[in-house]
């Protein structure tokens, strides 16, 4: 398989809630066919730094397991850096009143 991964629509909904560390929740479509839900960006310890939590569950004995993640360090930057940058793109649209 030689070709790359085709990131057709990131879609991001802002989580207006001061308290918490989730900015927004994501989805993305990828190679316009499968569509993956609740990508989380996230607040890091230093201010103004983000990165992004892929969906995950709860295991029976209480961890959390990633449901659906990136195969290598490539790929997990190339759809951080697409994420956040699609955040910051919803943050700084005009809002509506």
């Amino acid at each position: 398989m030689d070709s790359k991964l085709q990131v057709s629509d990131i879609r991001v909904r802002l989580v207006k809630n001061e308290t918490s560390k989730i900015l927004a929740t994501v989805s993305m479509t990828i190679d316009e066919c499968m569509i993956v839900h609740d990508i989380k960006v996230i607040a890091g310890k230093e201010e103004g730094t983000r990165f992004i939590a892929m969906p995950r569950r709860k295991t029976s004995d209480g961890e959390f397991k990633d449901v659906v993640h990136p195969a290598n360090t490539e790929t997990r930057e190339m759809l951080q850096n697409l994420i956040l940058q699609a955040y910051e793109e919803e943050l700084n649209k005009p809002q509506a009143e």
